[in-house]
């Protein structure tokens, strides 16, 4: 078992309304919640007898739990192969749709009656649990008792003292209180650059000293480390590490030269087919350069001071020490999704500082790798999904982890405590569960007090987990630490000891989407005294170009006062687009709805109304799902309501759709087209009554402009009209 992971799966597993066969008292209750997934003619018992006559399966994540599950199969009416697919798609799921949503119990109606106290039990279970951390080495990794040797001092004395290093230049950068008010007031001066891969680069800047970025071809790449000066143009080395190193990409170099210029930076078009590798090779290559800087600068201080002293006893003039360091250790966190991010990371970061011929030192490699890679009894069958579902979800798919990394002269320690490491990779979950809630006894944050540098990867896949874990960590950013953890204040840089951290702090988001939620991040929590740098690329031609299927789709918009009113989006939804759906002729509905409370909602007002429907969403279970597929299919259930998260977890082809409902636009624009082919997948040949209504107002415009095309989104959002109507499939291309 992984540590400390137990717990919080079982504190998932309630959530998630799974059945745990161990306790036998909680399966009553998981049955209890009155479902429109039942039906009357399809007794409960033709159910359980159906599961028991499969063969039980135990997925890595059962086994992570000590459980056995007895996997449902499809209703006897579905396809052979659908349900053959479905055992590997529910196996799969199992492993992948872990901890995501603590928050979403909160809706009108809870999944589990009665779970809240046992959750919470069970999470100071964890807490209570004793991590593994390697103390073996403290000593030889440590900064304070360490020394530059005389050739290392030779080597890495020209780099740091050159003036023009931006590392040095950043952080020996004294702000004043006039310049602090200045970037909190939230006052920015804005403009606008075109980089030849990057785009359209919106440079905002809080002190005029600090100007906007200039042309790509003005820009240069930053001085790297003595460590890297022979390695770095071989950074996708990782790629093919037997054969010859792929040649670093214009796109790299770009990256590069703006993480050099310690901006924060958000790049929302990092595709995770095309672009996803690459990025973290150049976001990887910036922490170590900035990491290696760090504790060379450190250690070369060490250095001079000991012979400082050594001077001070002949009787020579003392002198200050010099202040190069954080009130704590850790410099730089990376936020990654699951723990195969974590490990291309790690992998990353060894290619790197392994130069030709050379290899280092990494302690507790096996065991990371046993922990953070994946079994070959863990590897789901080749399922039939669309590209970015297997890059998203390969190798080891945990969301529960977090890891401390320490680097000295070139050397790795994995498993360092946070403590005593440079560089802290985790997950979102991962954190959360150790800087706790306000009032808890076991909570800690004073190792984020001194992060000079956040990276964000994949930001989009903290959506479809649990948003708020990610809030969380951004609001324990930089404070003030609540112990001195043995720290030598008079090393202790003053912006560190002024509590102005934050604004020396560079953070790197990258997405393959656009999304208000995330360019909150950046205009609440992040206040770099250096300014912001975003790529603003529209798509030209949007997601709709992939329906294949001939259907009509009519945009329909409402009016809305913010982002976050969704009473507007409901009231609209229940007044004018419902009621024309009532009607037994308009059968067959799938309504899709992007945000799990607004499918609470929805659902809830449905029963309300006594309305002949059925439901799937991230909680359902096995069993649920399988008699809603079945229902629907066969036009025993009207409507289905289908939730963004389900689908991204998933991707099952719903079948017998006719009409479609996309309650909101879906985050990612090539779901649309996705489930919009889904009327396509039942094979009932009824395209001239098949139907599509998609509901936006103003604040959708990124959302709407990746699904119909920024030209047409712009005529949309200015447009007299509510209504508009295109046609795909037929001659006449959309």
């Amino acid at each position: 078992m992984r540590p400390g992971q137990g717990g919080v799966n079982e504190t998932i597993d309630s959530r998630l309304n799974l059945s745990v066969n161990e306790r036998p008292e909680r399966t009553q209750i998981v049955d209890l919640p009155s479902s429109p997934e039942q039906s009357d003619s399809e007794p409960e018992n033709r159910i359980e007898q159906e599961e028991e006559e499969e063969p039980e399966q135990q997925t890595a994540y059962q086994r992570l739990l000590s459980t056995l599950g007895e996997p449902s199969a499809d209703a006897q009416n579905q396809e052979e192969e659908s349900s053959n697919e479905e055992e590997e798609e529910e196996e799969l799921l199992c492993e992948v749709e872990g901890s995501d949503e603590a928050e979403e119990g909160g809706g009108e109606e809870q999944e589990v009656p009665g779970d809240e106290e046992e959750g919470v039990n069970e999470k100071e279970e964890v807490a209570g649990d004793k991590e593994f951390e390697d103390k073996e080495h403290e000593s030889a990794f440590s900064l304070e008792t360490n020394f530059m040797e005389r050739g290392e001092q030779d080597e890495n004395a020209a780099p740091l003292k050159n003036s023009k290093d931006l590392f040095l230049d950043h952080l020996n950068t004294e702000l004043t209180e006039e310049d602090v008010n200045k970037i909190t007031s939230g006052s920015k001066s804005k403009t606008q650059i075109t980089w030849p891969k990057l785009g359209n680069l919106l440079c905002t800047n809080p002190l005029e000293r600090f100007g906007p970025i200039g042309p790509q071809k003005d820009t240069d790449l930053a001085d790297f480390h003595k460590l890297l000066e022979s390695s770095w143009k071989d950074l996708n080395r990782s790629f093919n590490p037997k054969g010859p190193a792929e040649e670093i990409s214009p796109l790299q170099l770009e990256l590069l030269a703006l993480m050099g210029s310690y901006k924060d930076l958000y790049h929302p078009d990092t595709c995770p087919l095309k672009q996803g590798p690459y990025v973290r090779s150049a976001y990887c290559l910036h922490v170590l350069n900035h990491v290696l800087k760090a504790n060379s600068r450190v250690l070369a201080h060490n250095t001079q001071l000991r012979e400082r002293k050594t001077r001070a006893k002949a009787g020579a003039e003392p002198h200050d020490e010099p202040r190069d360091q954080g009130l704590t250790r850790p410099k730089v966190l990376i936020l990654v999704p699951f723990r195969g991010g974590a490990l291309q990371v790690v992998h990353t970061l060894i290619s790197l500082l392994e130069t030709k011929g050379k290899k280092i030192t990494v302690s507790n490699k096996k065991k990371f790798k046993e922990e953070f890679g994946e079994a070959e009894d863990e590897k789901p069958a080749n399922l039939r999904r669309p590209d970015d579902y297997h890059v998203i979800f390969s190798g080891n798919v945990d969301d529960h982890f977090r890891i401390g990394v320490s680097i000295v002269r070139g050397n790795m320690r994995l498993y360092a405590p946070f403590y005593s490491s440079d560089i802290i990779i985790a997950s979102p979950l991962g954190l959360r569960t150790v800087l706790g809630a306000e009032g808890e006894s076991k909570r800690d944050y004073d190792f984020l007090s001194s992060i000079e540098l956040l990276v964000l990867d994949q930001t989009d896949v903290f959506l479809m987990q649990n948003w708020e874990h990610v809030l969380h960590v951004m609001t324990h950013m930089n404070l003030q630490p609540l112990d001195s953890h043995g720290v030598d204040f008079s090393r202790v840089r003053m912006w560190n000891l002024n509590n102005w951290a934050r604004h020396y702090r560079q953070t790197l988001v990258f997405s393959s989407i656009q999304d208000p939620q995330i360019n909150n991040i950046l205009t609440r929590h992040c206040a770099n005294y250096r300014g912001q740098i975003t790529a603003k690329n529209m798509p030209k031609t949007g997601s709709i170009c992939q329906v294949l299927a001939q259907l009509p789709h009519i945009f329909q918009m409402f009016s809305s006062d913010s982002f976050m009113d969704q009473d507007a989006r409901f009231q609209f939804f229940v007044d004018q687009v419902l009621p024309q759906y009532r009607d037994s002729v308009m059968s067959h509905t799938l309504i899709y709805i992007p945000s799990y409370f607004d499918y609470v909602r929805l659902r809830n007002h449905m029963k309300k109304e006594e309305m002949n429907f059925t439901s799937i969403c991230e909680y359902s279970s096995k069993s649920e799902v399988s008699r809603a597929r079945h229902f629907f299919q066969k036009g025993e259930k009207q409507f289905l309501l289908f939730t963004e998260r389900f689908h991204f977890y998933k991707r099952y082809a719903i079948k017998g759709i006719k009409n479609l409902i996309f309650y909101g636009l879906p985050a990612f624009p090539h779901f649309y087209s996705e489930v919009c082919n889904m009327l396509a997948a039942g094979g009932q040949g009824e395209e001239a009554s098949w139907t599509c209504t998609a509901l936006y107002s103003r604040y959708d415009a990124h959302k709407l402009a990746a699904i119909a095309g920024a030209q047409r989104a712009g005529q949309m959002l200015h447009s007299n009209k509510n209504v508009h109507l295109f046609i795909t499939g037929a001659e006449d291309k959309v």
